[in-house]
Parts: structure tokens; sequence; C-alpha cells
């Protein structure tokens, strides 16, 4: 792969008049990407959209809007360090100081998207379509017989395996309706970067230990746009470099801040907190229990009125210092496996960050999501997403259907659907065949459920079934 393709700033949309009107328009294409994301209401959602606490009034906890600045923020240094290293070291002749900037700006706006089409409440809400698709396409009929029986087996795959990286690409190609079908109309570079795994349903192979096949990458709806950008960049099936450092910002972002939010909401006691650190060895340049430690002493003798509280923050921000470094470290070692889609780990993997990773995704599980005040929140959540999928997809099926009649429920359940959404289902159906309309419809529902906040959700289901 070459960084002169990986950094194309093609888009779907160009023509003369786009050009001529942008002539005294000094900004880079990557730079227009980041003020077409943040001037987008589907960005504005991630405001109500949960990260690890559903619905929480505290103005503290993070939502996906933070956390997405957070990524990018760390995406971005990642950048910075990289790029350098690429130029200080010629690992690439043809690079420049300009590419250098370009990754930065890349990694800058694929951090502010890269959870964009997550459904609501966090990843438990992909969880729970994934399970809804797998317990009910036996069960729902379509000219008298099951889904499950009518379609294709990609079809299937694709709602067996529904996720939010996938539905991400999807909603920023197709579904947010800026100027025309081609959603924000971003550059390729871009999209190939939030593309985490370049594979198909029938592909998708979470034991083999092969990054890039853990979850499914892009719907069959989308395959053709898929392919078109990764041939343009010349990713083709392997993926895009700075793919690793969007996935090294998110994972350093979520792990630490999950500790730092479980702490504050006082899931996770400091004396947890210290006992976990003890056990993991990350090398002299970052001794985690030592810095805690040492950071809750100094805090202790300068009279800090809460000197757990300050530790935990501050030893969050060396750590987070810690793991860019060991993540910049990981691309570096391995920049020629990279390069070649030859490399099949996360970059922490091999480095001094790999056990404190492991750590604090084990203190989180044991601390946080494995708790009765979460599970509580889940099943509430799970009853408010299998409703709203029940509903829709219900209508959805029959609509198409000239063996059923819809009734009045499924004709006012379509009308709340977006505009957008029915004008992308219109377009992207034109010329297809029965069954291939009928997959669209029912992406159709999961495309309008991914696009509701929390708050709208939990709101439409309390309206939907008379509950106050």
């Amino acid at each position: 792969m070459k960084w002169s393709r990986l950094l194309s700033p093609k888009r779907e949309r160009t023509g003369r008049k786009h050009k001529e009107k942008n002539r005294t328009d000094l900004r880079t294409s990557f730079e227009k990407d980041y003020h077409r994301i943040i001037g987008s209401a589907s960005f504005r959602r991630l405001q109500d959209k949960t990260q690890v606490f559903p619905l929480d009034q505290s103005d503290f906890v993070r939502t996906r809007l933070t956390h997405s600045l957070e990524v990018s923020s760390f995406a971005k240094s990642l950048g910075q360090n990289i790029g350098e290293y690429i130029l200080a070291y010629g690992k690439d002749p043809e690079f420049t100081p300009q590419m250098k900037e370009d990754i930065c700006n890349i990694l800058l706006c694929a951090g502010l998207i890269h959870d964009i089409g997550n459904p609501p409440f966090g990843h438990f809400g992909e969880t729970t379509i994934r399970e809804w698709f797998e317990e009910h396409l036996d069960h729902i009929f379509f000219q008298g017989k099951p889904l499950s029986e009518v379609l294709t087996p990609r079809m299937k795959a694709d709602l067996y395996y529904f996720e939010g990286n996938a539905q991400a690409f999807r909603l920023v190609t197709k579904l947010h309706y800026l100027v025309d079908e081609t959603g924000m109309n971003l550059t390729y570079a871009l999209l190939n970067t939030i593309i985490k795994y370049p594979v198909d349903s029938l592909h998708v192979d979470p034991s083999a230990g092969v990054i890039e096949k853990k979850k499914l990458g892009y719907y069959l709806a989308d395959e053709e746009l898929f392919q078109k950008i990764s041939r343009e960049t010349g990713a083709e099936d392997h993926r895009h470099p700075l793919t690793f450092m969007l996935e090294a910002a998110d994972d350093i972002a979520y792990r630490t801040a999950d500790i730092e939010d479980a702490f504050v909401k006082g899931f996770l006691p400091f004396s947890a907190l210290e006992r976990e650190l003890r056990q993991v060895d990350t090398g002299e340049n970052f001794q985690a229990y030592a810095c805690l430690a040492d950071l809750y002493q100094g805090a202790v003798e300068r009279g800090e009125e809460e000197p757990e509280a300050y530790a935990v923050k501050n030893w969050i921000v060396r750590a987070q210092s810690f793991l860019i470094a060991c993540a910049t470290e990981g691309f570096t070692e391995n920049y020629e496996m990279i390069m070649y889609g030859k490399y099949h780990k996360d970059l922490f993997a091999g480095t001094k960050a790999e056990e404190l990773m492991e750590m604090l995704g084990h203190i989180a599980e044991t601390y946080v999501f494995m708790t009765d005040e979460i599970y509580k929140m889940e099943v509430a959540e799970s009853r408010i997403l299998s409703f709203l999928m029940e509903k829709f997809v219900a209508a959805a099926v029959r609509v198409g259907d000239p063996e059923q009649k819809m009734d009045s429920i499924d004709r006012r359940m379509l009308a709340f659907v977006s505009d957008n959404y029915k004008k992308a289902y219109v377009r992207q159906s034109e010329g297809k065949d029965m069954v291939e309309k009928l997959y669209l419809r029912i992406l159709l529902v999961t495309d309008y459920i991914c696009g509701m906040t929390d708050s709208y959700a939990k709101r439409l289901y309390q309206e939907l079934t008379a509950r106050v």
C-alpha cells in the first residue's frame, strides 16, 4: 500500500460547479470533512447516546459525544507521532510533511464519526438487535414463508452480525442527507479509515485470531461502494493503515474512561484499583501501581480535599500518555507488515501496554458491566429496543407482501420513519427484486432505530405503550 493512494481526497460527488465554488477555499479536503461532520445532526445526536451509563443525569459521566472527542484527540496524537517517524526515518521517500498533516486531519475526523452508527444504549443495543434477529427471523412470514427461508444467506448474516461500525459507514455515505444521496460526501481516505473490519458477513470469523475478520465491516447493500473506495485507496481487502491508529485511540479512550467513570460513580473503590494494578508489569517507563500510589501520597501531603479522586484522575492522564507511546511503538515496529496488509493484531500486542490494557478491560467488566445496576438498565433497554424492532419490522415486512394486509398500526409505524431514510430506501431499491427490497426495508428499520438517541427511544416506547 502506498500513502499517495491511501490518502485519497476523492469523493463520490464532484463536479465543475463544486470545484469553481471552492477555488478561494484554502482548506484541504480533509479539513472540509471536519466541518461537514461537526455541523451534522447525526454528530450532535451523540450527546444523547450511551457510552457506559445509560440516561445518566450526571454532567461528568461520558456520552458517545465526549468519547468521540477523546478518540479524535488521541487519534490525531498517534498520527503526529507516526507521521514524524515516517519522515524522520525515511520509511517512504514519497512521504511528505503535507501527508503527515493529512493523516492527522483524517484521524481527527475518523475519531468523531467512528461510533456515529451505534444504536441507542451503547454496545448492549447492538447485542439486543442481533439477538432479536436470531430469535425472530424464523417466526416472521413473507408470502407464506419465514424470513429465514426468504432472505439469502448473505442477507441473513448481515442481520445476525449487525454491527455499529458497518452502520456508521452506511450512515455517512447514504443516510445523512446533506445535498443528495451521497450522504456527507466524505473523502475516500476517511471512509476507508472508519471501516475497521474489511470483511462481509459471510466471512466474519471471531475465532480466527485475525483482527480484520472479528466483526462485520459492511452490509451487502453497501458492498459496491466499499469495493469502489478500497480499490481507489489501494487497501483492497486489507485494513487501511490509519484504521490501526483509530482503533488504538478508541481502545485507549474507552479503557481509561471506563475506569474514571466507574470510580466517580462509586462502582470501583480506590482500594480495588490499587489491588488490581499491583498485578500488572508495565516496565520501568510507567509503573502502573507505583504511579497511582505516588500520586495519592502526594495529594495527601499537599492536603488535597479528595486525594483518591485526585490520584485516579491524574493517573488516567499518565496512563493515556503511556498507552499512546506504546501504540506508536506498535505501529512503527510493524510498519512494513502493516503496509503490506500482513499485520493481524492490534497495536498493543507485544508492547508493555498489552498487559495493562487487558487489566483495564478486566476491571471494567468486573466492577461495572457485571453489576446488578447495569444489568437492570440493560434489561430495561432490551425491552425498549425489542418492542421497537417488533413493531417496525412487522410493518416493513407487510408493506411489501401482497398476501398480508397492513393494519392501521403498521401504517402509523411507518409514518414515524424519517423521510430522509425513506428516500434512501427508494433510491437503493430501484430495479431490485422483491427479496432485495424486503432486505432493504428491514435495513430501513435498523437505520431508523440506530438514528435514535437514548431519550427518544425511551420516550417513543413510553408513548407507544401508554407508559408514563
